[in-house]
């Protein structure tokens, strides 16, 4: 498996996101545990997760932080190389609604809840989940470096952000920020500059639904012809192709696709060992 270098810390090139063990439509927590120990099986130790991925207006906060903690703990080797990046800032109160807590007080609460959870004394990488419009960003992220300080996490990343609050949070945390986590498919470009600016500032992207999302997936190929004729050519599925485009965009880039099933996360695994060649990007970024 090839790596990537978020702050200090060498990663897997591909990541696990957690996001669809826990929400509506998620499997039973033996098929979750499984699909996470394939994922370790082939040598993914970037795991993302989030306190607010549990199913709507239910009292189940933080349950993929624990559905983590427990797989780590009964798999069967080491996983003191594995980084679990969790986020903070985003509620579920109900079904088919978000909101968003951006309150400094409360974000050291969920934080310090959250490595509970993990059962750790400090988060290896703690992001902000997305920016709260009542709270000044300043303020939000100003309590990430409190949190820094105080030694609750070891390395502080945004998410849902622009390039002038990626600007702004490594300001506040002084020139600390090592990672965005920002939506991006070949279905959803907007992030462009954010990845660039990324890229300029050596700070990890860590594109969240890079396939598309958890309904749009299975479609890629369908919806983007010229992805689904590269992968045929090279024999491989249009989903494995998207994460090696993804790969090819920036060093810095660590895409985490979301997986139910332990099948999906080893096929996502195989994307690293593909080389694109100039043209192949050529034609995919402009497709």
């Amino acid at each position: 498996m090839k790596t990537r270098t978020i702050g200090d810390v060498t990663v897997s090139a591909i990541g696990l996101g957690g996001m669809p063990l826990s929400i509506e439509g998620r499997p039973d927590e033996r098929q979750g545990i499984a699909t996470i120990h394939a994922a370790l099986e082939q040598g993914i130790t970037l795991i993302d997760t989030a306190d607010a991925y549990h199913q709507a207006g239910k009292d189940e906060v933080g349950h993929n932080e624990s559905l983590i903690a427990k797989a780590l703990k009964s798999y069967h080797a080491d996983t003191d190389q594995v980084l679990v990046a969790t986020k903070g800032g985003h509620l579920r109160p109900e079904a088919g609604a978000w909101a968003q807590n951006g309150d400094p007080s409360y974000l050291k609460e969920a934080a310090k809840a959250s490595a509970k959870r993990l059962g750790v004394e400090t988060i290896g990488l703690y992001q902000f989940h997305r920016p709260d419009p009542a709270v000044p960003y300043a303020d939000s992220i100003g309590a990430l470096a409190e949190l820094l300080d105080e030694g609750v996490i070891r390395m502080a990343g945004i998410s849902n952000a622009t390039p002038d609050q990626i600007r702004e949070a490594n300001d506040v945390l002084d020139d600390r920020l090592v990672s965005v986590q920002n939506q991006y498919s070949p279905a959803f470009r907007s992030s462009e500059a954010e990845l660039v600016l990324c890229d300029e500032m050596g700070i990890a992207f860590l594109p969240w639904s890079p396939l598309g999302g958890i309904t749009n997936a299975a479609e890629l190929g369908a919806k983007h012809a010229v992805f689904a004729e590269i992968a045929n050519a090279r024999r491989v599925t249009p989903q494995v192709l998207t994460l090696a485009w993804e790969l090819a965009k920036s060093e810095l880039v660590v895409p985490i696709p979301g997986s139910t099933r332990p099948q999906t996360i080893m096929n996502s695994a195989t994307a690293t060992s593909i080389k694109l060649s100039a043209d192949e990007i050529q034609r995919l970024d402009a497709a």
